[in-house]
């Protein structure tokens, strides 16, 4: 790969300075005391953002139709259905470490998002054929496995572990004078924090656009839904694959996953001689006998500040335990609630979406830089704090409203030994005529609100964490071990998926609520100095 010149690497300080500085460290204390702004999202960042709506679209569009399509096209259980679910999920966020692998190693960003990118697109080509009506008996569960956990888990997870960090590479590293306003200062971590705001966000109008989209579709034919999905993310690629000339993409220089893994061996291997009162990782610092080491000092104290870092992303695989509900328990107790003809059970995941792409715009342009001027610093754990309480708070609704469901009647335990159970009937394999009750299903959008204000300070505020508590060289690293929390979150669900049919949800959905109230009390109190230090 030809290599390609950092365009934010010099310091442009002075271009926009009236006088050039004679001191630099004085510029900087001047650039300190100004009032500190966001900067702009530059073109490459934001053809990033459009191709990462493109994929979202694709992912969502899909995703979010396979509870009800194995329900009722696949005929499987709720409870075996979500199990699937669960370990798609799995795989599409465990992938993500390969992906860093194959980026830092071998092909750089630019060239990893582009293949894995093809992969998934030969995953929604197949996904698209096994939905066929006239294939179902022959194609359709194995071909729809095939194309999950073999080509759409690998192609998502290939593009997850680097599209965002691709984008945040795209902003200049250094605080500068803003160019228009006098006593202003463009501030690179301010500015960061703005992309990931709106990388989530596109992540959310591709959602929005992809769920709102293919479940109408699906009334005429799964294999034109899954259609959908397949069109959009082409466009994105072909988006993505124009602005090559614009990325900066740091060129590949060996896998930083298996030098940091390196790196952890040989300090637990050598704590004993590490100096008194410092981290068992500074023992990495201890010469070898046999060889020279292949980091160096810093690259141990950095090792040391992401170590301690990535302990905050322990309590994560509970917390997307709980958001991964949407895509299946979610669905499950909508089937079984009254709603209107045209509306389909996923589509309330709409309404998630909506909440992430209203709210982020006006947190960025109004709400953060008020409390920034008030002198009041809402730092990445106490925002993350937030979306643990505000998701805790609605597991509690969706426990209580599980339990109306079943009372409402006119079928009161949905086990099928209630004689009026419709599904009690069904001999022959046939689409199922599950139950409904007399409870609106429009009583579910509290529950999808409150997760989408959760993920705008929970989740988005995790990414930019990550990416914020990495050395540069040890950002693809921690963005993978980020999102690989997710994975485990997955694993989660899959075992609680063994419990996931009627009349269990009461119990299941409470149960996560007191878990996730008693992580929450946990992460506040372990990790609340850390604001100070990122």
């Amino acid at each position: 790969m030809e290599e390609v010149h950092e365009p934010h690497q010099s310091t442009d300080i002075e271009k926009f300075s009236h006088e050039p500085p004679h001191d630099m460290k004085e510029v900087e204390e001047d650039l300190a005391t100004n009032i500190q702004v966001a900067g702009p999202i530059p073109i490459a960042g934001g053809l990033i953002i459009v191709t990462e709506l493109c994929e979202r679209f694709a992912y969502y569009g899909a995703s979010m139709l396979f509870q009800r399509y194995m329900l009722e096209h696949l005929l499987l259980s709720k409870g075996t259905a979500t199990a699937i679910s669960r370990g798609f999920s799995f795989f599409s966020y465990i992938t993500s470490i390969f992906g860093a692998v194959v980026a830092d190693k071998w092909l750089g960003k630019f060239k990893t998002v582009l293949i894995f990118a093809i992969v998934y697109t030969l995953g929604l080509i197949l996904l698209t054929v096994s939905a066929i009506d006239s294939l179902k008996d022959t194609l359709g569960l194995p071909g729809f496995i095939v194309a999950l956990y073999c080509l759409i888990s690998w192609g998502t997870g290939g593009i997850k572990s680097n599209v965002s960090t691709f984008a945040a590479e795209q902003v200049p590293e250094e605080d500068y004078a803003h160019p228009k306003k006098a006593g202003y200062t463009i501030n690179h971590a301010i500015t960061v924090e703005r992309i990931f705001r709106y990388f989530y966000m596109a992540i959310n109008v591709g959602g929005l656009l992809g769920q709102g989209i293919t479940p109408t579709v699906s009334d005429y034919g799964w294999d034109l839904a899954f259609m959908i999905p397949a069109i959009v993310f082409v466009i994105g690629i072909i988006v993505f694959a124009l602005g090559k000339n614009k990325y900066y993409d740091r060129p590949p220089n060996g896998s930083v996953l298996a030098k940091s893994f390196k790196c952890v061996i040989y300090a637990f291997r050598h704590r004993s001689k590490r100096a008194p009162g410092t981290h068992w990782i500074q023992a990495a610092k201890v010469p070898s006998a046999n060889q020279p080491l292949p980091w160096d000092e810093k690259y141990v104290d950095d090792m040391e500040r992401t170590y301690h870092a990535c302990k905050v992303f322990m309590v994560y695989p509970l917390y997307w335990a709980l958001y991964n509900n949407m895509n299946d328990n979610f669905i499950n107790m909508g089937i079984n609630m009254t709603r209107p003809n045209w509306l389909k059970p996923e589509m309330l995941s709409f309404v998630n979406s909506a909440v992430i792409v209203i709210f982020i715009p006006i947190l960025d342009m109004f709400i953060f830089p008020l409390l920034r001027k008030a002198g009041f610093r809402l730092g990445p754990i106490n925002r993350i704090v937030i979306g643990f309480c505000i998701v805790t708070f609605c597991f509690v609704y969706v426990t209580v409203l599980q339990h109306f469901l079943y009372k409402s009647g006119p079928y009161y335990d949905f086990s099928g030994k209630d004689p009026n159970d419709p599904t009690r009937t069904i001999i022959i394999p046939q689409k199922p005529n599950y139950p409904i009750n007399d409870l609106t299903i429009w009583t579910q959008m509290p529950a999808y609100i409150f997760i989408g204000i959760s993920e705008i300070f929970a989740s988005a505020t995790g990414l930019e964490f990550a990416f914020k508590s990495a050395a540069p060289e040890l950002k693809s690293v921690v963005m993978s071990l980020f999102l690989a929390t997710n994975a485990f979150g997955s694993l989660i669900g899959m075992i609680l998926a063994i419990w996931s049919n009627d009349p269990n949800f009461v119990y299941v959905y409470g149960a996560q609520a007191g878990a996730m109230f008693i992580v929450t009390i946990f992460f506040a109190w372990r990790f609340a100095r850390l604001d100070d230090i990122v």
